[in-house]
């Protein structure tokens, strides 16, 4: 089962590269799957590449989602 994260891009670097926020968190992420995304953008990220770019809707529902798990398994 792949699990994906929410994130947003936040800046493009080289090399098929990007900074992209989960919440609190920034990283840099890898952008070979989906082409040039640009700042703003929601993508899915697995494993450190992202996957999928998503709606700024579909995206706020994840990060909603994924605040429900977190609320019900307790901060880590």
């Amino acid at each position: 089962m792949c699990l994906a994260i929410p994130h947003r891009i936040v800046e493009i670097l080289e090399g098929n590269r990007a900074t992209a926020r989960a919440g609190s968190v920034v990283r840099e992420i890898r952008t070979d799957f989906i082409g040039s995304p640009e700042p703003g953008e929601n993508v899915l990220v697995h494993g450190g590449f992202a996957i999928q770019r998503i709606s700024p809707k579909d995206g706020e529902e994840l990060n909603d989602l994924w605040g429900k798990i977190r609320d019900l398994a307790g901060e880590v």
